[in-house]
This record gives structure tokens, C-alpha cells and sequence, in this order.
């Protein structure tokens, strides 16, 4: 049987998901828990922040991407040598794309699958007894779902906790703990999200005050008995994602370039393959003893001028494009054209291996799911392969000349389109890649 778990949700973004679910994974670890981390959706930051909370590797679990057998075999390596799983949500609760009943991406969804209990944190600032009919309507809104309590968030006062808890608690809903108004634990933004754990000054001494206001505000015994779930006789099976693109794979990774899923990673090793971690932002070259390439997303627009004085980087890049693999999704495929445009208008020039130009002075939100049909082998998979994935960037194409990626189509509109670019042994998309379909829905 997988491990129990606990799902924190919230009926929209901003409620206090992340704080709430870093704090509750920190004070439980503290107690001396195996505390495992779990993010709903294709988030790649927070992920890292679990990591940091419970030091082990948090995955990704989403309904529209990942059919129920992957979500089962992914939540069992959740759960491996742990006590218990804490999943935070992505947006509201019900919150998905256009999909079949268990299919839209949204975290009850997982929640119903893997049969987590949901803490729903309520951001009642600005409202009390009304709380109550919000939380009887979640309550009653899925019956896949179930509702384990209320984490009252920003509350202004010891009258406006009681107001809203009491009226709560009338309706058969039990509220686990209020959390006061408190300015100073949020964690810093840009324009994808967080500032990466990576990046966050003091997160270790954040993340102990976040568990001391769980320790003092939230009853964690209460918590820990509500949690439940799992899935029962349930065996170790494969893990269908886009196969491994080499059998010793250079990953790029640093503050430009850290959007690389952990489930893929996992799967990657499992089937035997070997990854090997090099920094472009420090001017260092994919090892020449890799037979593959792999650049992930992240910020390189916000380091565009460091990437483009790493010459070391480039130059050994490009030779090991003539020979050998190399992928770039999003951010790695920015790099992988000709010039990207910073945010001030400079152009800077990049690998060159791949005839695009991308600007982040013109920024367009490019937002959704999407499913990717390859055109070509590559070093995703073989010609007529179908992925699911998704797209979340601002940065845009001034020019894309040359042979499509894929084609790919979106969950929303349902349109088609060629997507990306592909030259010899290089690729490169805006589109994450995180499985592989065995079969169309």
C-alpha cells in the first residue's frame, strides 16, 4: 500500500497553498516524520521547495497528462520509506482543463485517485461566518472527494477566527487551525512564479517560522489522524514517460536552467541511464562522455548576457551538436537559437544551432496543455510518438525558420500547429514534455 497522505487545497490561487504546505511539511519532519512531498499539476518551483522542507525529492502527480497507472506508480515512489505524503494543490481545487471525469488536471482529481483527504485553507480576510457556506459547498461539490478540515488563513483577530470557525463547525466541518495575518512569511515572486529555493535567501530560517506557526496555530495531531488514503497491492511498474535520449544524458542546471521534472529523472535512472549535471551559467560544456544533450527550461532571459559571454559553454555545445543529441525545451530551446532579446531590448547571441530568434521585451502569456505528435525520430522518441505536456512562457518568436518539431495541439482550443524546430540531431520546443501516450483518448 502506498503511504498516507494529505492533500492542502484551496478554492483559488493566493490563498496560501504553498506557505501553509512548506510549513506543515517542515514542523512534521520535525517531529521526527518521513515527510514526502507531492505538487498537483506541471509546477517545476515548488517541487524544489519541498525538497528543501523534507529533504526528499518531491514529484509531480496530473490528471490530463498522466494516465491512472502513472499517477499510481508515481504516488507509490512518493511514498517510499515515508510516513506520510503532503500534496499541495495548483489553483482551486476543482480548478482543470477540458477533459473526461478523472482527466481535466485538476487536484481533485488526484485527490479521488490516490484517495488523499483534503485540508482546504481558506483565505477568510474580508469575510467570516460566510466562510461556511464556502466550505459546505466544497464539501458536497465532488462526492470522489473528501474533505478532512479547514485551515482558517489571515484571520485579523481571536473574534474574527471564532466568527468563522464556529459557523464552520456548524455545518459538520471541522476546522484543524486558524493561522493570524502575517506579512512576513511570504515567499518572494517573479513573472513564471516563485523565485527559486535556490535563490530564496534565508529559506531554511522561512521555513522553520512557517512550521513554528504550525506548531502553534494548526492542531498536527488532529492532521495526522485525518490522513489517509493510498493505493492497496500495488506493485513497482514502469514509468511511461518520453523514453531516455541516451544512456549517459547531459542535463543543464542552475539558476538558468532548472525546470527539469523529477519523474523524469526517476524514470531516466530506472531504465538505466546515467545523468550528468553541468552549469552553463559557470561556462562549463556537456561532458564528452554523455551521448545526449538535454537543456530544461528556467530563466535564461534573465541571464541572457552572462549565457552569451559563457563561450566555453557555446562553443563546446555546439561541438557536441555535431555529433550527439541535444534537446531543448523553453528556455533550453531559446538557447538554442540565434539571438534572445532581454527584457531591455539588448539582443544577445546564443548557440546558433537552431535558426530562431526570441524576445523577452515582448512578452505574451503562453499558457495550457498541449499534446505533441513528433515528426521526426529524435531524441524524444520516433516519428508518429504522441506526449502530453504543457506550455508556460512570456517570452516570444520574432523568427522561426525551418523544419517543425512537432505537431502540436491545444487542450483548449483544440487547434493544431507545427511547433518548434528540428536541424540534424538537434531539437528544441516551448512544450514540456512529462509522458508519453500509449494510446489517444
Amino acid at each position: 500500500m502506498t503511504a498516507p497522505g494529505i492533500l492542502i487545497a484551496a478554492v483559488r490561487s493566493g490563498a496560501g497553498k504553498t506557505t501553509v504546505t512548506l510549513g506543515l511539511m517542515r514542523a512534521l519532519a520535525r517531529r521526527g516524520l518521513r515527510v514526502s512531498g507531492v505538487k498537483c499539476g506541471p509546477d517545476y518551483i515548488d517541487p524544489a521547495f519541498h525538497a528543501v522542507a523534507t529533504g526528499r525529492a518531491s514529484f509531480n502527480l496530473d490528471s490530463w497528462t498522466m494516465e491512472a497507472e502513472l499517477l499510481a506508480q508515481l504516488a507509490l515512489r512518493a511514498g517510499e520509506d515515508a510516513d506520510l505524503v503532503v500534496a499541495e494543490g495548483a489553483m482551486g481545487l476543482f480548478d482543470g482543463a477540458p477533459g473526461a471525469l478523472a482527466q481535466t488536471g485538476a487536484s481533485a482529481d488526484i485527490a479521488a485517485h490516490i484517495g488523499w483527504p483534503v485540508l482546504l485553507v481558506m483565505d477568510v480576510s474580508g469575510q467570516a461566518q460566510s466562510a461556511a457556506a464556502i466550505a459546505r459547498g466544497v464539501a458536497l461539490h465532488d462526492a470522489r472527494v473528501r474533505l478532512a478540515g479547514v485551515l482558517l488563513n489571515r484571520t485579523g483577530s481571536e473574534r474574527h477566527r471564532k466568527l468563522a470557525q464556529e459557523a464552520i463547525e456548524a455545518v459538520g466541518i471541522k476546522v484543524l487551525g486558524a493561522l493570524p495575518r502575517d506579512s512576513g512569511v511570504a515567499l518572494p515572486e517573479r513573472h513564471l512564479g516563485l523565485v527559486q529555493a535556490g535563490e530564496t535567501r534565508g529559506l531554511e530560517a522561512l521555513l522553520d517560522r512557517l512550521a513554528e506557526r504550525m506548531e502553534a496555530h494548526v492542531d498536527l495531531d488532529a492532521l495526522l489522524a485525518a490522513a489517509g488514503g493510498g493505493l492497496v497491492d500495488l506493485a513497482p511498474g514502469p514509468l511511461h514517460v518520453p523514453h531516455a535520449p541516451g544512456g549517459r544524458i547531459a542535463v543543464a542546471q542552475d539558476e538558468a536552467f532548472s525546470f527539469f521534472y523529477p519523474h523524469l529523472a526517476r524514470a531516466w535512472r530506472e531504465a538505466g541511464a546515467e545523468i550528468v549535471f553541468f552549469s552553463p551559467l559557470a561556462d562549463e560544456v556537456p561532458p564528452e562522455d554523455c551521448d545526449a544533450c538535454w537543456l530544461p527550461g528556467g530563466y535564461p532571459e534573465l541571464h541572457a548576457s552572462r549565457l552569451a559571454a559563457a563561450q566555453n559553454f557555446l562553443g563546446g555545445l555546439r561541438r557536441f551538436a555535431a555529433t550527439r543529441a541535444v534537446h531543448g525545451e523553453c528556455g533550453g530551446y531559446m538557447t538554442l537559437g540565434r539571438t534572445l532579446t532581454d527584457a531591455a531590448g539588448a539582443a544577445h547571441e546564443m548557440a546558433g544551432l537552431l535558426d530562431l530568434a526570441t524576445s523577452f521585451a515582448q512578452r505574451k502569456l503562453h499558457l495550457g496543455y498541449r499534446r505533441a505528435r513528433l515528426l521526426a525520430d529524435g531524441a524524444l522518441g520516433a516519428a508518429g510518438d504522441e506526449l502530453a505536456g504543457h506550455e508556460f512562457h512570456y517570452a516570444t518568436i520574432v523568427s522561426e525558420k525551418g523544419e517543425p518539431f512537432a505537431m502540436v495541439t491545444d487542450a483548449y482550443s483544440q487547434e493544431q500547429r507545427p511547433a518548434g524546430l528540428r536541424a540534424g540531431r538537434v531539437t528544441g520546443s516551448f512544450f514540456h514534455a512529462m509522458t508519453k501516450k500509449k494510446g489517444r483518448r
